[in-house]
């Protein structure tokens, strides 16, 4: 089966920014997580499927290689004869590949050291724990050495491996193709540069062995939802002789019931009473932080109306800046009145001026020169 598009994949166009992207990703990532779909298979591998589209498209090079190139650019599939070029690698790898050996090598020299693969998953936190960082522990599944051979693959330990003699231990051989020399994966020994002679029978010789493991993982304060922590080294093993690969942990941070957070700024909607907001008073309101604070309240105040504690949202990561916390007035029109309520404010609708309602008296006068207007 084909393979599906990355932007078809994410569900957006060719053209999406990196909001878009983001936006799109941490929908998508929420929906297909393998912890709110446990033990469905189709979810896990949609959920990788667009880790791994939204992995290469965030990119600006790696981005601009899959415009130009597909899939090829990442699988090995580009050009006819088996050419290939390695995966994650962006423009000026594959300008490398493709030119390196007929304009005297490549401009790096060595290609780059192979390493283990890596891991995604995701944690989700409370927005508190985001407010003030967090540890959490992972169960991630993995591969790790093997114990039998103690990664070799060989269960002769003297004598590990030996050298491949397809691509003399390098792990990629070369192919003239027309005008260019490709270099590709060498197909012997899968890029290990090394052929394991007499294969642990606990691991196949592979080296690796799939594990669980836990980790813990500190989250630091005022990280945002959809931010993605690099643990360099903890990601899969990838042998003898091969650095493991990394673990990215994508943050996802759920709705809280009180705040709303935007960016390093935090609001708080606060219902008041319309007596309240028509008097004036002084409320009590949680902070982020778990503190109280109190909060003078005009008369007069209406719907809309925001009030700002400075220095009471979240810090800035890498900054020494905090964000605001904006308290917002939602007037609650009173409900359920008894009789000596509602004469009370029959009496007092009987007084009313303009002076004391100047927005509904505003609408009235423009409502009668529309009409007004309507009839000349």
């Amino acid at each position: 089966m084909a393979k599906q598009d990355f932007y078809t994949t994410l569900g957006v166009a060719k053209d999406a920014s990196a909001d878009d992207l983001k936006k799109a990703y941490r929908k998508q990532a929420m929906q297909y997580h393998p912890d709110r779909n446990p033990g469905d298979h189709a979810a896990e591998a949609k959920f990788k499927e667009v880790s791994e589209a939204y992995d290469i498209l965030k990119d600006e090079q790696k981005r601009g290689a899959y415009d130009r190139y597909g899939h090829a650019a990442f699988e090995g599939g580009m050009g006819g004869g088996g050419g290939g070029f390695e995966a994650g690698g962006g423009l000026g790898d594959i300008f490398d590949q493709m030119f390196g050996d007929f304009m005297g090598g490549k401009r790096g020299g060595q290609g780059r050291a192979r390493s283990g693969a890596d891991i995604r998953t995701q944690v989700e936190i409370e927005l508190t724990e985001a407010f003030a960082g967090s540890k959490t522990n992972l169960r991630v599944p993995t591969r790790v050495a093997c114990d039998a051979c103690n990664g070799t693959g060989s269960e002769n330990k003297e004598r590990a491996a030996d050298t491949c003699g397809t691509c003399g231990g390098a792990g990629k051989v070369r192919a003239q193709q027309g005008f260019f020399l490709v270099e590709r994966t060498c197909p012997t020994c899968g890029g290990a540069g090394r052929v394991v002679r007499n294969p642990c029978r606990i691991c196949g010789g592979a080296g690796t062995v799939q594990r669980e493991r836990n980790l813990h993982v500190a989250i630091p304060a005022g990280v945002e939802d959809g931010t993605r922590i690099r643990l360099a080294g903890e990601g899969e093993s990838g042998g003898a002789g091969v650095q493991p690969g990394d673990l990215y942990v994508h943050v996802a941070i759920r709705p809280h019931a009180i705040f709303q957070r935007d960016g390093a700024n935090v609001f708080c909607a606060v219902p008041l009473r319309m007596t309240q907001a028509a008097l004036g008073t002084e409320i009590e309101v949680p902070a982020i932080d778990g503190s109280r604070a109190r909060v003078k309240i005009p008369a007069g105040t209406q719907t809309g109306d925001q009030f700002r504690l400075r220095g009471k949202g979240f810090s800035v990561l890498r900054s020494a800046q905090r964000g605001d916390m904006y308290i917002q007035v939602k007037v609650e029109t009173a409900q359920n009145l008894s009789r000596k309520q509602r004469e009370l404010l029959e009496a007092f609708d009987t007084e009313a001026t303009a002076k004391s309602s100047p927005e509904s008296e505003g609408f009235i006068d423009r409502m009668k020169a529309f009409f007004d207007k309507g009839k000349a």
